[in-house]
């Protein structure tokens, strides 16, 4: 476990706050303030990833079943759009599968919030809504399973280069649920 680093900003004269606060969100962001290997930044995202994930897990569930719990989307569709926007917060790289996945679930957030709340699943925008609702999961569920085999040791020991076929084989499992999900919930999805 590495230790935690905290720069002490100075106070600028006419600033009227002491520059802790701004440096330390500085460094979070740069990696310089670190808890259990990683920033806090890198945490903060994972948590709300975390919980876009169990929300979507909680809102797809009742899609499926012909339900639309209001609150649990809500806050599926608010963790989701945090995610996309802390996840393009991290030092630009170049264009990386992360960043691809970023802008793809971007698009597909937008066109689900458009379907749901501007068009009010009227039509064809209800099975947009359930498709793309699935995918905004789905694209969650991808990463954590990527970074579950890069971080967790066991798990990395099982596939150390990600080209693995246990790799393969987790990832092809998911993607078979999300399909079956997705039928169901296009089939079923007909809220009041």
């Amino acid at each position: 476990m590495q230790p935690v680093k905290f720069s002490r900003g100075h106070r600028q004269p006419d600033s009227g706050g002491t520059g802790i606060e701004a440096d330390f969100f500085s460094n979070a962001l740069s990696g310089d303030v670190m808890l259990f290997g990683l920033s806090y930044f890198t945490v903060f995202h994972v948590f709300i990833s975390l919980l876009a994930i169990g929300s979507g897990l909680i809102a797809a569930s009742a899609y499926t079943n012909g339900r639309l719990p209001k609150f649990t989307t809500a806050f599926f569709l608010l963790m989701t759009l945090a995610t996309n926007l802390t996840g393009f917060l991290f030092p630009f790289k170049g264009v990386t599968p992360a960043f691809t996945l970023g802008i793809i679930s971007s698009v597909v957030f937008a066109i689900s919030v458009l379907a749901l709340y501007a068009f009010r699943l009227s039509g064809l925008w209800r099975a947009i809504y359930a498709v793309g609702a699935l995918i905004l999961l789905y694209l969650n569920v991808f990463v954590l399973v990527v970074q579950s085999f890069l971080k967790i040791p066991p798990l990395h020991a099982l596939a150390p280069n990600g080209n693995e076929p246990v790799f393969f084989i987790t990832q092809g499992v998911v993607f078979m649920l999300f399909l079956i999900g997705g039928y169901r919930a296009v089939r079923r999805f007909h809220p009041a």
